[in-house]
């Protein structure tokens, strides 16, 4: 086997040349590919300037980017081109733009700029390592990088952009290089780097909560507190994990949600050594309050809403403040039984009336409420608030560290005040910041009204930021774990792109999806195939190019074959195309559209094989399907655009007037046979098109419905 061992902290005008090279070597389909390993040092070797390492089959070894990309062109001859002299030459060149001092580059650059004055490529007329040697310098050069943008160089501006459009692989290998080695730091931090967040008392044993309210559906944000909570509970320390779901408002709780959530956290791999719910220590809390009322600590209060506003705003003590003890114990009994008059009160802690933290003012810690409860029926009338019986619960269940999102920050001291009010231990609390996404809210009142007004199709539409959501879209939960522990328990509130989030899924994906084939059925060429065989037939070929575990599949060939009318609008007579699976095919004759309103439609084709052709050479590499051989099947693609589009929706500003009007695309198809056998959740590859999971499969006639996942390119 031939490996490449890179240096991920190294220089990176050292590296990518080779890590290219390798890349080229790998897209052309060898059948035994190169291995790209990364290490996150910056040399490979103790001695400096060893940044690739290259370990072929027959024992041979080489180090530093020169002698590898040297050895590679040996071993193989594609990187060569024509002229194998002026391709070494250029290689020598490359290595003057590995420093990273402006002046030392300016000649280099210029040179390179008046060669390639009338030039595609550097060496001849395809690709070659000389190419791919200095494109790999430049672009792990910043100052090379930032110089190539500058009009000054209009001639290597050109060529750059030119290979890199040319050879989308490219892109992929430089994400790929740099996302492992974020990866690897990622892995560092899981250990212990960046999580080394100092919680104290952990030698005494760590016993951490996630507290969801059965109220919806898991979003992304909500993702984030569970897998820090069980990532210090069962990854750092070896502690517990508790989930508790606070089901205190019967009027919005449903034994629906409750059960999805303990499924969510299922799928993303979180196993809680013990669940409860606060409804379990009802009778607890109420005597707890009873006691804080005995006590002087809590009192009855039927000011109106809007008043209790104004007088905890303004530092104004309630009327009902100083009212005797036998008083608020009466009221609180009728609060109890859900009387006429009981339902009129709440109960305040009575904390302080003007604090400078307006949190600590007399806050509310219990209200009626007499809708039934999903766990005890219409048992109980009163219902205490998050802020009162979650830090007591957290104190009864053993709970050690308390990880709470920062906007709890103002009632931190309201938490810990309970504690000392009831005479319970304390529990060490840390706050992190919550996650937030650009062009998504993440409110659960909003994501209500989106649900209930129809704008999408429930709390798993993939338009969501629901967990079940993000998953019907395509995303793995490996990848949901490793994108949400690679952001830590930071405090900093910051703004994530969903780009991220999704190139890291696309490296999940990437190397196990099965390639197909799909042809859009808008405005379909039937194009005659001259050469070819005159019965149809069928070869089997490997689903992935790169990872033949995966499988085959039947891929049919005749005369008579279907292209997609962008791709025939783009072919000129007598032009030399690739089919790709096939081979090279001149195209013979091309006949347009009698309307004249639709003249550049292309009605047919007509080609001729020429198997012998030279791929490398053909600008167009085009997917088609064979009409006989095969039953193609039918199939739905479709993709998706944000809901809001805002990136942050500021204070102030109305949901309804920043929603996005159009943000669902379907196109009709046809895929190859294979198709036929997909299930659902099955992630596939359409070349061409893109990587889509299989919402519906195809069953009784009835078309396959596959939405596209994102793989953060194209904005949405």
């Amino acid at each position: 086997m031939t490996t490449i061992n890179i240096a991920s902290k190294a220089n990176q005008a050292t590296t990518f040349p080779a890590l290219l090279a390798a890349s080229y070597v790998n897209e052309i389909g060898p059948k035994s590919p190169i291995t790209i390993r990364f290490e996150e040092v910056e040399n490979l070797q103790s001695q400096e300037d060893c940044a690739v390492e290259l370990s072929l089959r027959d024992g041979i070894s080489k180090l530093g980017s020169e002698q590898v990309v040297r050895q590679l062109l040996e071993t193989y001859p594609i990187l060569q081109g024509k002229n194998h002299e002026h391709v070494r030459e250029w290689l020598y060149k490359s290595c003057a733009f590995y420093g990273a001092d402006p002046k030392s580059i300016g000649n280099p650059l210029q040179e390179l700029d008046a060669h390639l004055i009338l030039r595609s490529y550097i060496v001849g007329y395809s690709l070659s390592a000389a190419d791919l040697a200095l494109w790999g310098a430049i672009r792990g050069n910043k100052v090379a990088y930032a110089a190539v943008k500058n009009v000054a160089l209009p001639n290597v501006s050109r060529w750059f952009k030119f290979v890199d459009e040319t050879c989308p692989w490219i892109a992929t290998a430089i994400q790929s290089a740099n996302a492992q080695a974020q990866s690897k730091r990622s892995a560092k931090s899981s250990e212990g780097a960046s999580y080394d967040i100092a919680l104290p008392e952990t030698e005494k044993g760590v016993v951490t909560r996630f507290p969801p309210e059965p109220s919806g559906y898991l979003h992304i944000g909500h993702a984030k507190a569970a897998l820090l909570n069980d990532y210090f509970a069962h990854e750092k320390y070896r502690g517990t994990l508790l989930c508790r779901f606070d089901d205190t408002n019967p009027s919005k709780e449903k034994e629906e949600f409750q059960d999805a959530i303990i499924e969510d956290l299922a799928l993303m791999g979180i196993r809680p050594d013990k669940t409860s719910y606060t409804s379990d220590y009802f009778e607890e809390l109420y005597q707890y309050c009873v006691t804080m009322i005995k006590e002087g600590k809590a009192y009855c209060d039927d000011t109106e809403k809007e008043k209790m506003q104004h007088e905890r705003w303004h530092g104004i003590a309630s009327e009902r403040r100083d009212a005797s003890t036998e008083d608020n114990l009466s009221r609180f009994q009728e609060m109890k039984k859900g009387t006429y008059q009981g339902v009129r009160w709440c109960v305040r802690a009575k904390i302080s009336v003007d604090d400078p933290n307006k949190a600590l003012r007399d806050p509310v810690i219990y209200r009626c409420n007499c809708d039934k409860h999903h766990r005890t029926g219409d048992k109980w009338k009163i219902y205490p608030t998050y802020d009162f019986c979650c830090p007591i619960i957290d104190a009864v269940e053993g709970v050690t560290h308390a990880l709470r999102t920062i906007e709890y920050r103002d009632r931190n001291p309201q938490y810990e005040w309970m504690l000392r009010a009831l005479n319970l231990r304390k529990v060490h609390i840390w706050d992190f910041a919550r996650m937030n996404f650009i062009r998504t809210v993440l409110s659960k009142r909003k994501l209500t009204k989106l649900v209930d007004r129809g704008v999408v199709w429930g709390w798993d539409d993939p338009r969501f930021p629901t967990i079940r959501g993000i998953r019907r879209r395509g995303m793995t939960i490996d990848a949901l774990r490793e994108f949400i522990l690679k952001q830590g328990p930071s405090r900093n509130i910051v703004n994530l792109d969903w780009t991220l989030f999704w190139a890291t899924n696309k490296r999940y994906i990437d190397p196990v999806a099965p390639r197909h084939t799909a042809i859009l059925k808008d405005k379909v060429v039937t194009t005659m195939v001259k050469g070819a065989r005159l019965a149809p037939y069928t070869e089997d070929k490997p689903k992935h190019g790169k990872n033949h575990e995966i499988g085959t599949k039947k891929v049919a060939y005749s005369t008579e074959i279907l292209i997609e009318q962008t791709d025939a609008q783009n072919f000129a007579q007598d032009e030399e195309i690739t089919l790709m699976n096939w081979g090279n095919a001149i195209i013979r004759k091309i006949t347009h559209s009698m309307n004249p309103l639709h003249h550049k439609d292309v009605t047919s084709l007509e080609l001729e094989l020429h198997l012998q052709g030279d791929f490398k050479a053909t600008k167009q590499k085009i997917t088609w399907l064979s009409t006989q051989g095969q039953e193609l099947i039918p199939v739905e693609l479709v993709d998706f655009d944000y809901l809001i589009t805002k990136d942050i929706l500021e204070e102030g500003d109305e949901l309804e007037n920043f929603l996005n009007p159009e943000t669902e695309f379907r196109s009709e198809a046809f895929a190859d046979a294979n198709v036929a056998d997909l299930s659902e959740n099955d992630i596939i590859q359409f070349e061409r098109k893109g990587y889509f999971r299989v919402d519906r499969p195809f069953h009784h006639g009835q078309p396959a419905v596959l939405f596209k996942i994102p793989t953060g390119k194209g904005g949405r």
